[in-house]
């Protein structure tokens, strides 16, 4: 039980490497809450990982995670609830595999708005706590793609550069 004791936010924590990092952790008996694009996608992911650990202590919201006041809302909601944040796994994500020339300006901020803002705000919000306690532990995942490229979907590979360089930074 390495993690008992502590709360766990997982940004994109309703299906994927989320769910698959909020089960892990609900094994080494941390308090997990996933976040989800919705609440319906929210609430299905906690019922299933409620019957799957039903000892365990385990939330959902669902800010915009593009909205820094949003995810501040929310972040605050948990720390009334369980406390103050230990750690904070950023791993929501989307990706689009549309050709360069057929890309729009909508699409690209979309991706950048949830893979790079997403991230900074959530790190923004779940600091907050871990600074005036002087402690926590924020993971970020990003791809191989973001040193490698891919052939389409650009924004994609750009958004996992700029999250590499926001947590090398941090």
């Amino acid at each position: 039980m390495r993690l008992k004791d502590k709360v766990a936010i997982i940004t994109g924590g309703s299906r994927g490497i989320g769910y698959a990092t909020a089960e892990a952790f609900l094994r080494e008996g941390a308090t997990v809450v996933i976040t989800a694009s919705t609440k319906e996608s929210a609430d299905k992911a906690v019922a299933k990982l409620k019957e799957k650990y039903p000892n365990s202590r385990i939330g959902g919201i669902s800010p915009n995670l593009s909205s820094l006041q949003s995810v501040r809302d929310n972040f605050r909601i948990v720390s009334d609830v369980y406390g103050c944040v230990d750690i904070l796994v950023n791993n929501a994500g989307v990706s689009a595999s549309t050709p360069f020339t057929e890309y729009t300006e909508e699409d690209f901020d979309k991706v950048m708005d949830l893979n790079v803002k997403g991230v900074f705000n959530a790190t923004r919000a779940a600091s907050e706590c871990m600074v005036a306690r002087g402690k926590g532990v924020i993971l970020s995942t990003s791809s191989m793609v973001s040193i490698y490229g891919q052939p389409s979907g650009i924004a994609y590979p750009a958004s996992k550069f700029a999250v590499n360089g926001l947590t090398i930074s941090l």
